[in-house]
């Protein structure tokens, strides 16, 4: 399935962000320092590859244990998949330019939306 693997190229990127801004944290100053705006959102979409591609492996998990078919879980899968792509990239457009930040509202429903069609399908 797609999100099992959507998740897995996401843990990738989030180690792979991890060393490319791991060169760089030992520096006070790098990018107006530890609590600046740039570098909390540097972080945020680090841990977000990370956060998400967990959310979309339990997601996996959940809907092969319960035995639901591709059908049952479309639009969950779908909406899973736009906040695993868009909550990383939101957070690193967000610390180029603080404007950005209005865009949260994308990932954010996309994960809340996609958890709450999978739970009630679930409880269905």
């Amino acid at each position: 399935m797609i999100n099992f693997q959507a998740a897995w190229i996401s843990i990738m990127l989030g180690l792979l962000t991890g060393v490319v801004q791991g060169l760089f944290f030992h520096k006070e100053g790098w990018l107006g320092g530890y609590n600046s705006w740039e570098r909390r959102m540097l972080r945020l979409g680090h841990v977000s590859f990370f956060g998400v591609a967990f959310l979309n492996i339990a997601f996996i998990v959940s809907a092969a244990y319960l035995h639901l078919g591709d059908s049952d879980i479309w639009w969950s899968s779908r909406l899973l998949l736009l906040g695993q792509v868009t909550m990383p990239v939101v957070c690193y457009l967000t610390a180029v330019r603080k404007s950005f930040r209005h865009l949260f509202f994308v990932p954010v429903l996309s994960l809340v939306g996609g958890t709450g069609v999978f739970l009630c399908e679930v409880l269905r």
